[in-house]
């Protein structure tokens, strides 16, 4: 081997120790951290909670981060009742992350099976649910989502039912396509052959080969789910007071942006990280997930 083959291969033995560093401390890893704390915080807020979320104090009303009276301490001041910021955001964090993780649950599991139905059993069934999908899809979300919970009526299971109703198509969508590509391969044809029922054919044999593109379509939504429930919990639609959400927190805070700053700022950074961490897992699950990536 000569001396410029072997500075190239230490090149490239380099390059490679330096890219799995990369990827040990990237942006991926702040995200799962970030979403580690931020599941753990949400799950543990009646332990790590100083203070109750629903407790007023009225002459402690819009004190600025690092407030103290007494033996109470306020990390990130008061709102407009004197109740905590800190404890609220930890409530409030808690209430979007189970909303968007019940919501997307509920859209992957029922748009997941209408279109494996739709893409195996094609004729009437493609028909009924590919149109009701394409229906669904051209009234934007957002309205939709307003006009269902202002007939339904705001509350928790509402908020989910509304989310995963307005999602549900996004998931038929994927699982159509994929299944369409999947149920024309020889094992699933041997399958039919051998006399497995539809069920077992579409569970065992068509969902395997579609999950892939369906979790990360899912952790995607995530996201955008938190986005959601902030945005009607805004508009008052979403969950109602005195319980805790981002969005009402948002909402109350605009009020009082000029001389209580810190009521929408902590609130919208949380948001934005969770959203952000979201995101960034979701891409890179797509990168690691797609078939041509094994490719390279």
């Amino acid at each position: 081997m000569s001396v410029r083959e072997e500075g190239v291969e230490e090149g490239d033995v380099r390059f490679r120790r330096l890219r799995s560093l990369l990827r040990l401390i990237g942006p991926v890893w702040i995200s799962v951290s970030i979403l580690t704390l931020a599941v753990g915080a949400a799950i543990l807020a009646p332990l790590i909670a100083p203070h109750d979320p629903y407790y007023q104090n009225l002459l402690g009303r819009l004190r600025p981060p690092g407030f103290s009276a007494g033996d109470r301490y306020y990390l990130l001041g008061t709102d407009e009742l004197g109740r905590d910021l800190f404890t609220r955001i930890l409530y409030g964090a808690r209430v979007s992350l189970l909303v968007a993780f019940l919501s997307v649950c509920v859209s992957l599991t029922v748009g997941s099976l209408l279109g494996m139905m739709a893409g195996y059993f094609r004729g009437w069934v493609e028909i009924v649910v590919m149109r009701a999908a394409d229906i669904i899809l051209s009234i934007p979300a957002i309205l939709l989502a307003i006009l269902t919970v202002a007939v339904l009526g705001p509350s928790l299971p509402n908020l989910i039912l509304v989310l995963a109703f307005t999602r549900w198509p996004r998931y038929t969508r994927v699982a159509y396509a994929q299944t369409l590509s999947v149920a024309d391969n020889l094992y699933v044809k041997a399958a039919h052959y051998y006399g497995a029922g539809r069920r077992r054919i579409l569970l065992r044999h068509i969902l395997p080969n579609v999950f892939a593109a369906l979790i990360v379509l899912a952790t995607l939504e995530f996201g955008l789910m938190i986005l959601f429930e902030g945005g009607l919990s805004f508009l008052g639609l979403g969950v109602q007071p005195p319980t805790p959400s981002l969005g009402a927190i948002l909402s109350v805070g605009r009020n009082y942006i000029s001389n209580a700053w810190w009521i929408v700022t902590f609130p919208g950074i949380c948001l934005f990280l969770l959203v952000l961490a979201v995101n960034i897992l979701g891409d890179h699950l797509r990168d690691e997930l797609d078939p041509r990536s094994l490719e390279r």
